[in-house]
């Protein structure tokens, strides 16, 4: 990819950079997950809360992607997500934090696991208050210090 040189541009320093340097991104995609997963469920949960991401904050989504025969694929986030795993204690915590902060953010519950489709995932989640969510997973994107003390208390997932 290349800067963008126009007089008054600035360049996107998530994707681009004029000079080679390593890439620091001013936000964060994280994920955490409750640690009494299976290793199944941890996959499961993963996808399904950075799914929400791309639809409600279109800027982490990068561009599309294409092999050197022309073959179309889809684009993806333009930045890591970064996986952390804590206490079913620590999860509810980052929730709370999650929403007094304001970010993004994409739940799931336990509740989920029992389901098979989308209204059904909506319903179960929409049926309890938030106090009362069995969280086994939050993920939240926003900036760098607001997700870290999001997820004070987490650690990277292994």
């Amino acid at each position: 990819m290349t800067t963008d040189t126009t007089p008054g541009t600035k360049p996107d320093t998530a994707t681009d950079n004029a000079f080679g340097a390593p890439v620091r991104f001013d936000t964060k995609i994280a994920v955490l997950l409750r640690d009494d997963l299976e290793t199944w469920q941890r996959l499961n949960v993963t996808a399904f809360l950075v799914s929400g991401l791309g639809t409600e904050v279109p800027e982490v989504v990068g561009e599309p992607y294409a092999d050197a025969d022309d073959t179309p694929y889809l684009p993806m986030f333009r930045q890591p997500v970064l996986v952390f795993e804590g206490t079913k204690e620590a999860v509810t915590a980052a929730h709370r934090r999650a929403l007094s902060r304001e970010l993004p953010r994409a739940v799931f519950t336990s509740d989920l696991f029992a389901t098979g489709n989308d209204r059904d995932n909506r319903a179960a989640v929409r049926a309890v208050p938030g106090e009362g969510l069995d969280l086994v997973g939050v993920a939240v994107y926003g900036p760098r210090n607001a997700v870290d003390k999001v997820l004070k208390g987490a650690r990277m997932h292994p």
